[in-house]
């Protein structure tokens, strides 16, 4: 602020000379001013003594104090404004926001980073990191070709490929290039007591068995039969049909009993195909133990819900189907992708076929300490199932 040459008293003192008789054009030659601003200093002083005339200055200069901080403040309302619609979170956005307000608003960089509430150094600040710029392209082209695979699946695909960089890397792309997957809402949710059981831990000590429904590109409505074994994570059969009776589950069990042997048990809900004569005739000549969950509890065949689930997020959802044919054909591919390709977080991300190869003949754990170390109890599974000696049979 420019200082004035006068202070209040000189002004006061160059008055009262006048009042006293002097003339003003006298004033102004002996005091070096102009005879404007001697009625200036009149108009203004005329008057007051030197209290006065200090108060009077003390007030304009809180006046101008106030003026700046109003003006300062409606700059900042002006401010945040403009980043209203802007999330000012993580050094990104906030330096995104400070070079914002400085090419619209015109500010300076202490000033936009004051209203943003950023360090001015980590505004400055420039990135060394590498651009990763061929990891990008192929997490990328893993992510299109598995739209519904998180980053951890992903990171196993890419260590398969030989690809060195480790998980919280990968992570970081994959947030970088917003690649995470969009959460369905689930529609119901389970509640309940689950009692778990114990299950050993070896191929064929327990299948589960369930139907998931979709629709071909004209409407029609087809089912799928699925058959998981629950300890190896195996897709055993998934066979695509618009219309599939007992007899046909039982047909195609016993297919799948004699390529891969009796399982100890099998789990399913109380459909009708499940609980018709027929099962029960195919269940008494095989001698296989059949549990049944209890009505409206799906969550006590929690393996093949599982499957289904996931069947219907990768493959279901993201899948046109034109005719039987089709469908029976891609069918078949996913899930021999899934067997053989997909990592199973449940396998610590092994794929279920390497995980059912760790098993013996005679459905022992081969001792490599290279491969999993599991115990010989299977995790936990809810139940609360039905288990009848004998099957009842269905009216």
């Amino acid at each position: 602020m420019k200082r004035a040459r006068f202070t209040e008293e000189q002004i006061i003192a160059v008055l009262k000379e006048h009042e006293a008789g002097a003339k003003t054009a006298d004033l102004a030659r002996k005091h070096g001013i102009s005879e404007a601003t001697f009625y200036n200093w009149k108009s203004k002083y005329g008057g007051m003594d030197v209290s006065e005339a200090r108060r009077l200055k003390a007030l304009e200069d809180e006046n101008a104090k106030l003026k700046k901080l109003l003006a300062e403040q409606m700059l900042d309302a002006a401010a945040l404004r403009e980043l209203l619609f802007k999330k000012m979170v993580g050094p990104v956005a906030k330096r995104a926001g400070v070079a914002h307000l400085k090419a619209v608003m015109g500010l300076s960089e202490r000033r936009a980073c004051l209203i943003v509430g950023a360090d001015r150094k980590a505004v400055r600040y420039r990135s060394r990191r590498r651009p990763d710029t061929e990891l990008r392209g192929r997490l990328r082209e893993l992510a299109n070709e598995r739209r519904r695979f998180g980053y951890r699946r992903l990171f196993i695909l890419l260590r398969r490929e030989g690809e060195p960089s480790g998980i919280n890397r990968i992570h970081r792309l994959y947030r970088e290039e917003g690649l995470a997957v969009r959460k369905r809402r689930a529609r119901r949710k389970a509640v309940g007591v689950r009692v778990p059981i114990l299950l050993e831990a070896r191929p064929n000590a327990r299948w589960s068995l369930d139907f998931v429904y979709d629709q071909f590109a004209n409407g029609r409505r087809f089912r799928v039969l699925n058959i998981v074994d629950d300890v190896t994570k195996e897709c055993l059969g998934a066979i695509p049909d618009t219309s599939i009776s007992g007899r046909r589950v039982a047909r195609e069990l016993t297919t799948i009993v004699a390529r891969r042997g009796k399982p100890g048990s099998i789990v399913s809900d109380n459909g009708t195909e499940f609980t018709c004569n027929a099962m029960l005739v195919w269940c008494k000549e095989t001698g296989i133990d059949w549990h049944f969950i209890a009505p409206g509890k799906p969550i006590q065949n929690a393996f093949v819900e599982s499957f289904n689930g996931r069947m219907r997020d990768e493959f279901l959802n993201e899948t046109l189907f034109f005719d039987l044919d089709d469908a029976r054909s891609k069918v078949a591919a996913w899930i021999a992708d899934y067997n053989g390709e997909r990592p199973h977080s449940s396998l610590k991300y092994q794929t279920p076929a390497a995980y059912a190869a760790t098993f013996t003949a005679t459905g022992d754990r081969l001792r490599n300490p290279d491969q999993l170390r599991r115990s010989p109890v299977a995790p936990p599974a809810p139940l609360g199932v039905q288990n009848p000696e004998t099957l009842t049979a269905a009216g």
